[in-house]
């Protein structure tokens, strides 16, 4: 369905977008997470911490990937709130076209490249293999991850958060009885959990183009609107590929700490592995917050309504504050439960480290939530380049942590990598966001930024 943001009150409309947005989340990360619990109950904590070691890396490309298609649905959500269908409908085609290139591009680049990099991050011997079998799997599967993410982008810039979450569903529930399939019964190892993860991000993405095709008219493309062109492919790029880098500059930080991580032994990484999982069920609502607050600015800028954004912003913010308190506590009491999903109840002291990672972290997850509504608004409103130097202040910060203090400090150091980017990042983004919405409240006709 498609939602004005544009009209209506803004907490209201957030929350309406928000929501499925979460639920959605929760399902996306079944994908990882029920690898991981089949992988660590089925093949062991060495497997388990094999699948963990990748994670940097996928999130170095899995993340530029879902930058790159949350940057190009922002002038599909633009033109929307403006009410200009060709220019909506020239920007989608070509960011298909975009999208075809780039994922040509990485999959071949990374499948030949994974190796020698998870020799770079000094991956102990005894995961190398089935971190490599895993890895390669991924990289190969990265056009199932263009296709979704770039079609759920479209539906998500007119505002309709709850179709992706339907067939997320679908394909979580798909993605658990492969991983079942691959794992238990053909005993494939983590390839198997890898081609289980491929295959059901492939169906979702199948199942957002045929929606598409039969229920959104607006995104259908007309033969001519199919031409290439080079002035809207500037625009896109100019916001998607910031955004692609922010998530990859942010990640090379990660792989540094992740590098450093590996020195310390498999019982350590499979901790991180394990309280890293918890954490991204804990931050969700965070990162569903900041989704929408990038379609919400993007909306409210094609509409002329700069003062929409404002107010939209300061209520995101004061609910997600709200709940990083909530989420802290939950992390702290129940952090180690939760990570039984992952782990045997005997490995005590690999959770008693998972523990004390959910501790530190939460007590900085305010500092989350901000860095994720204001970067996301700074990008919906078209300044891509800000955002991703908010992420290369997180990629120096943790990579400041991990070259300067975990060889010291030890684990005690990698629990403070996170804090520690997310207070580099907010340096950068409060004072970006204030000077950027004073300048739109000061370009745009007064008389179109008083209406709420």
């Amino acid at each position: 369905m498609v939602r004005d943001l544009t009209n209506g009150r803004p907490l209201k409309l957030i929350l309406q977008v928000t929501i499925p947005l979460i639920f959605g989340s929760l399902f996306q990360q079944l994908y990882n997470m029920a690898d991981t619990i089949i992988v660590g109950q089925f093949l062991g904590k060495e497997s388990l911490a094999a699948v963990g070691s990748t994670g940097c890396l996928i999130f170095l490309i899995i993340g530029f990937v879902q930058g790159v298609c949350s940057g190009f649905s922002i002038p599909v959500s633009q033109c929307f709130g403006a009410g200009d269908e060709p220019n909506l409908r020239r920007s989608v085609s070509n960011a298909c076209w975009l999208s075809l290139g780039i994922a040509v591009v990485l999959t071949i680049a990374t499948t030949l490249s994974c190796r020698p990099i998870l020799r770079l991050l000094q991956t102990p011997d005894n995961i190398f293999g089935d971190a490599s079998a895993y890895l390669s799997v991924i990289f190969l599967g990265i056009g199932a991850t263009f296709l979704y993410n770039l079609l759920s982008g479209f539906l998500r810039a007119l505002g309709d958060s709850k179709s992706p979450l339907i067939f997320l569903v679908i394909s979580s529930v798909l993605n658990i009885g492969l991983d079942i399939l691959f794992i238990v019964v053909f005993q494939s190892g983590t390839a198997g959990a890898a081609w289980a993860t491929v295959i059901a991000q492939g169906v979702s993405g199948v199942l957002c183009f045929f929606f598409i095709l039969k229920k959104f008219p607006i995104l259908r493309v007309r033969r001519e609107e199919w031409a290439f062109s080079i002035s809207h492919a500037k625009k896109l790029l100019g916001m998607g590929i910031p955004m692609g880098l922010q998530f990859s500059i942010t990640a090379i930080g990660s792989t540094i700490l992740q590098s450093a991580v590996n020195a310390l032994g498999s019982d350590t990484v499979a901790a991180i592995t394990a309280a890293a999982k918890v954490q991204m069920l804990l931050t969700v609502p965070m990162e569903s917050l900041g989704v929408t607050a990038a379609t919400y600015a993007g909306q409210n800028l094609g509409a002329g309504k700069i003062e929409r954004v404002r107010v939209g912003v300061r209520q995101s913010l004061l609910c997600g504050f709200g709940y990083s308190v909530v989420a802290c506590i939950i992390g702290i009491t129940a952090g180690s439960a939760m990570a039984r999903l992952f782990l045997d109840a005997g490995e005590t002291a690999i959770l008693a480290q998972v523990t004390q990672f959910l501790t530190v972290n939460g007590c900085f997850y305010i500092l989350l939530t901000s860095l994720l509504v204001l970067r996301n608004t700074i990008q919906g409103l078209g300044y891509g380049v800000p955002a991703m130097a908010a992420g290369l202040f997180e990629m120096v910060a943790r990579s400041a942590v991990a070259l300067g203090l975990v060889q010291r400090f030890g684990f005690d150091a990698v629990c403070f990598a996170n804090p520690a980017a997310w207070i580099a990042a907010n340096i950068l983004l409060v004072p970006v966001y204030c000077k950027v919405l004073h300048t739109l409240l000061h370009s745009y006709p007064r008389n179109r930024n008083e209406t709420l």
